[in-house]
């Protein structure tokens, strides 16, 4: 199972945040991807640096022939299309793709799988829980679910 995340919280060349992850969508379903499933949309806190605008967040299953580099690459390549420019660790973005896991792959290096995030960000995890409640994170052979059990998700995913 190949699992993304999609995030935005700011305007760009696709529209506003939901606008933009809806058309992320569709460009990664046309770039050698296949978008299987994808998740509702919700709203949720900034991660990291906390003074910017809420996130829309979502997940999504795909397919593809591309190894886990060349896939990371093609993510950044529908990232520039909407606008994105890398400043600021954790700052505002017109558009975050984030390879989350690459069919249970673990791997350390430039390009590390599971995402060394996942199992502490709920606006990942409550999407991903929903779309595939089979899934198990590849290290901690925990559900989303479960992971989400751990963290103080009150109020936190809401739906747009």
């Amino acid at each position: 199972m190949i699992i993304v995340a999609l995030g935005s919280n700011q305007t760009g060349n696709w529209g506003n945040p939901e606008e933009t992850v809806r058309r992320a969508l569709l460009e990664l379903d046309c770039s050698g991807v296949r978008v299987l499933k994808a998740s509702r949309l919700i709203l949720s806190a900034p991660f990291g640096k906390t003074n910017q605008p809420a996130f829309v967040n979502g997940v999504a299953r795909v397919a593809t022939h591309l190894p886990p580099q060349a896939l990371m690459q093609r993510l950044h390549m529908v990232e520039r299309q909407a606008g994105r420019k890398r400043n600021l660790r954790w700052g505002p973005r017109t558009l975050d793709l984030d390879l989350i896991d690459y069919h249970g792959l673990v791997r350390r290096s430039t390009l590390v799988t599971p995402h060394p995030g996942v199992a502490s960000r709920i606006f990942v995890l409550k999407p991903l829980a929903e779309l595939e409640p089979s899934w198990r994170h590849p290290v901690l052979h925990q559900s989303a679910a479960m992971l989400l059990r751990r963290l103080d998700a009150k109020g936190e995913g809401g739906e747009l």
